[in-house]
């Protein structure tokens, strides 16, 4: 069977790609445009790709079609596939039926944290033996890969709120159907889907619906916004998580949250010792451990794995030092992400500098949906640089005013780096913050050093 996999460059469907590959099924795919690092790892895999959406992609028709959701009507190849009657599906309906059905799905949803508390299940799952397969929106460091059919029957999912596809509107997890669901949090995001915050909750109320009687809900403790969700209906057994509240809590050794110890109801089980920092990937580690545990897994036996855990690439990945000076990539789009971040840094280094390079580039960032909590969210910034483009939705002074003298915009990443050098001084931290590609800007930064 071949199949061709329109918008295969992105995370999400060159791990679908990397799976049906896996599968023994012919794949070939195309994006707007075909890059690194996923088109390395595809035409690894034998995957042939293709620049553009163009139809002449789709000839001869293929079996089927499997579509990602950055496209829409309009796109050419979407109005050749209608117009030729291809047999299409979206990525995340062909995973459900291709892979998922008949396995032990673990689904982790969330705002934040979804791709490191994957990323850790798997791993964790992976040290007590069980040979789970996964699909993540990141590259495990520990794998190396970002998806794998794996031997065992758990498979462990980042599940995604956004959207399914043009003909689809659901969430993507509607469609796992998972054993056990971890909900991480919820608050505002996807400004271009979401209404607002009422609109994202019943989503997760869909997926709350999926779980079946027998399987386990694991949700943090500390959110009102999913003690909510829940209260709207819940046929499933449910453990809690926190670090204030919860069936599972954590005590921190260290104030950045690189040592703490973890108690389940009135069980002391032991300490956590690992590389992560803030208190958010505490709780993150909380969901994973739980989320094992309901999968069969021995929590205290696990809790030394943690030392081993490499988190996702650009989760406040270092990436470069000279001179005192040291630089880091980090995926943080969302005003709480960066403040959790920007905390567990502070505790970290004490009094030292912390210089952010921040890109405004999700959809609702660029909408300005966020603008007003982000400069609550700099607090633990000595200096912000914003890149500002010409395109940007909305008037960025307010913020730089708010920042009182820490903060500065930039019209393109030149003038960024340009900003960043003037001002930058041995022992100071330099952090850039985009969910996107930033022009290769933090590695540009860390050679000029």
């Amino acid at each position: 069977m071949r199949i061709h996999i329109l918008g295969i460059c992105g995370t999400f469907m060159g791990g679908v790609a990397a799976l049906a590959r896996e599968l023994g099924l012919d794949v070939e795919g195309s994006d707007a445009n075909v890059y690194p690092p996923m088109s390395t790892q595809l035409e690894a895999l034998g995957i042939a790709l293709k620049s553009g959406y163009r139809a002449e992609h789709l000839q001869p028709p293929p079996d089927r079609v499997v579509v990602g959701n950055a496209l829409s009507r309009g796109n050419p190849a979407i109005e050749y596939l209608l117009d030729a009657g291809l047999d299409y599906v979206s990525g995340p309906q062909w995973l459900g039926e291709t892979v998922l059905c008949g396995r032990d799905v673990l689904a982790v949803a969330g705002t934040h944290g979804k791709t490191t508390t994957s990323s850790l299940l798997a791993y964790l799952l992976d040290s007590a033996g069980l040979a789970p397969g996964f699909l993540i929106g990141g590259v495990p460091a520990n794998f190396g890969v970002s998806a794998r059919l794996g031997d065992g029957a758990p498979f462990v999912i980042e599940a995604d709120e956004y959207d399914t596809a043009f003909f689809d509107k659901r969430s993507k997890f509607v469609h796992y159907r998972p054993r056990i669901a971890v909900l991480n949090n919820l608050e505002y995001d996807h400004a271009d889907i979401f209404p607002d915050v009422a609109a994202i909750q019943r989503q997760f109320h869909h997926l709350v619906r999926t779980v079946p009687g027998h399987g386990r809900l694991i949700v943090n403790a500390e959110d009102a916004r999913l003690a909510e969700v829940l209260a709207m209906g819940c046929w499933t057994p449910v453990e809690t998580f926190g670090i204030e509240a919860g069936d599972w809590r954590a005590r921190l050794i260290a104030a950045d949250g690189s040592a703490f110890a973890v108690r389940r109801g009135d069980v002391m089980l032991g300490e956590v010792h690992w590389n992560l920092l803030g208190r958010h990937n505490v709780m993150n580690a909380l969901a994973a451990l739980a989320a094992a545990t309901a999968a069969g897994a021995d929590p205290v036996a696990l809790l030394p794995a943690f030392a081993g855990f490499e988190n996702v690439r650009r989760r406040m990945e270092l990436i470069g030092e000279r001179g005192g000076v040291r630089v880091y990539d980090d995926f943080a789009h969302h005003p709480t992400a960066i403040a959790t971040t920007l905390a567990g840094l502070r505790a970290r280094i004490g009094p030292g500098r912390i210089v952010i390079a921040l890109e405004p580039r999700s959809n609702s960032m660029r909408a300005g949906a966020h603008a007003e909590g982000l400069a609550p969210a700099l607090a633990d910034a000595d200096a912000v640089v914003l890149l500002a483009r010409p395109e940007l939705a909305w008037d960025t002074a307010p913020l730089i005013a708010a920042l009182g003298g820490r903060g500065t915009a930039v019209p393109g990443v030149d003038a960024l780096l340009a900003a960043l050098a003037a001002q930058t001084r041995s022992g100071d931290h330099v952090v850039f913050m985009s969910n996107g590609g930033f022009e290769g800007a933090p590695r540009r930064f860390a050679a000029g050093l």
